[in-house]
């Protein structure tokens, strides 16, 4: 740990000691070891259910509480983990260092770089305490060692904030400034693997890149958490795949596609809600192949722009949530003051209406949860319902 032994001993005996308790303590020792515990046990709840394996160490030392809110977990990692080539990695922009660990397990020699030399430290020390020795830790910045450090693939999450923790949304102010760096990247190894806030528009950043081969949209329990992308050593102009994965509770649910295909799709439009409604999930909705799934899974699209599909038959392997239609109701002010007295609690979503979530929940007087799902949306020919499902 990069601290003294003695108060890496107390840190170690009090992580599971109630925080406020502990703080009671404070005055009785004469260096700020309880605070630094306290400290430690705050950023291990984070990462509890994010990163057990990391949790169960107890010999890990964590920089900073921030460290564990931003790093990545121990779902998305190793999925990334999968993506690096050839025998040596680095990753420009370590961090907590989550990422590199787990690249560690896929790669033979890995290179962790960090401008924050307390992190270099606790990064040191921590792969230590996880028997990860293939990792070599370089205090510099990702921008000056760019040039320095040859791998196979390099791998970079800029930061998207500035120095006074304003959030930014331009590639360009990133930190590091991956537009100024990856040609040099792409000239020393194979790959160039760039993690964008899932906030980002795909199209936007293809621009920026036009060296893309490959786009990973990650979703958790169907949160969209990372957008990855992926250059190579190829030409330009080649098609871009794009690959979208949710991990839901016990299931892994895939679709991949090409951006040709969904740009010539052609969906079929519902002539009436069949016997099941499906809702693409959340990695599905951000690739923006909303034609293309209808067409893969023999699906009918309710509208253009509704992004909800039908069918008579059920479809067990879509790549989102499936739902069976009990009831259609069409929507009208008359059916919102009524609809409490049958539905009084219900799971409510909208897509393509006029009304948002918490207007309709607020007029309806329907209450949240139940096994009732409602979605509020708009038909192809135009009319305005309220679908009643169950899961």
């Amino acid at each position: 740990m990069p601290l003294n032994p003695e108060i890496s001993r107390f840190i170690r005996e009090h992580l599971d000691d109630n925080p406020d308790q502990l703080l009671w303590k404070k005055n009785e020792y004469p260096d700020d070891r309880v605070v630094l515990a306290v400290e430690q046990i705050q950023a291990r709840e984070n990462i509890k259910e994010k990163l057990p394996s990391w949790y169960a160490c107890r010999d890990i030392f964590y920089p900073s509480k921030l460290s564990t809110e931003q790093c990545s977990s121990e779902t998305t990692a190793p999925y990334k983990a999968r993506l690096a080539t050839g025998n040596s990695l680095c990753d420009l922009t370590g961090g907590l260092g989550v990422d590199t660990y787990f690249f560690s397990r896929q790669v033979d020699k890995v290179t962790y770089v960090e401008r924050d030399e307390s992190y270099c430290e606790a990064a040191r020390s921590n792969f230590l305490a996880l028997g990860a020795t293939n990792i070599e830790v370089i205090h510099a910045d990702a921008t000056t060692v760019a040039s320095q450090v040859i791998a196979d693939t390099y791998y970079v999450d800029p930061a998207r904030r500035t120095s006074d923790n304003k959030r930014v949304f331009a590639l360009t102010d990133y930190a590091p400034n991956v537009l100024e760096i990856k040609e040099t990247l792409l000239q020393q190894g194979q790959r160039l693997i760039i993690k964008i806030s899932p906030m980002a528009d795909l199209s936007a950043v293809l621009q920026l890149l036009p060296e893309t081969t490959d786009v990973h949209v990650v979703s958790v329990r169907n949160e969209c958490k990372e957008l990855l992308f992926v250059l190579d050593k190829t030409p330009i102009n080649q098609a871009v795949n794009i690959h979208t994965v949710n991990f839901a509770t016990d299931t892994e649910q895939y679709f991949s596609f090409l951006l040709e295909e969904e740009k010539d799709a052609q969906p079929r439009y519902m002539s009436h809600i069949g016997s099941y409604l499906y809702e693409p999930n959340s990695s599905v909705l951000k690739s923006g192949a909303f034609k293309l799934v209808a067409n893969r899974y023999g699906l009918e699209k309710l509208h253009p722009h509704s992004h909800l599909y039908t069918s008579d038959h059920l479809v067990a392997d879509f790549p989102g949530r499936a739902f069976q239609v009990k009831e259609i109701l069409d929507f009208s002010s008359k059916l919102l003051k009524q609809i409490s007295r049958t539905i009084p609690k219900a799971n409510i979503t909208t897509r393509n209406f006029k009304l948002s979530v918490n207007e309709l929940r607020t007029r309806s007087k329907i209450k949240d949860g139940g096994t009732t799902y409602l979605f509020a949306t708009t038909l192809n020919d135009g009319r305005a319902v309220i679908v009643r499902t169950e899961k």
